[in-house]
């Protein structure tokens, strides 16, 4: 399992911020607030999951969930 001492300076998500717990979870939080429309529309700024790669994936699913969401509006 990965923890805290395996993530590398390559592991990073763009824009948010990756923790990982004592227990070998990994957390991602937003560094900037979702629009108030991408937040309704269920967005999420803080998700975790087991791996890295699940990770950036949960990352890409809240951020495409806000793209669509804001741009709904805009349309």
């Amino acid at each position: 399992m990965e923890n805290a001492r395996s993530i590398s300076a390559c592991q990073t998500i763009p824009g948010w911020r990756l923790i990982v717990s004592d227990a070998g979870r990994f957390w991602a939080i937003r560094n900037r607030a979702f629009p108030r429309t991408a937040l309704r529309a269920g967005a999420e700024p803080t998700v975790d999951a087991d791996t890295f790669e699940e990770i950036r994936e949960a990352v890409a699913a809240q951020e495409e969930k806000a793209r669509t969401a804001v741009e709904g509006v805009s349309s």
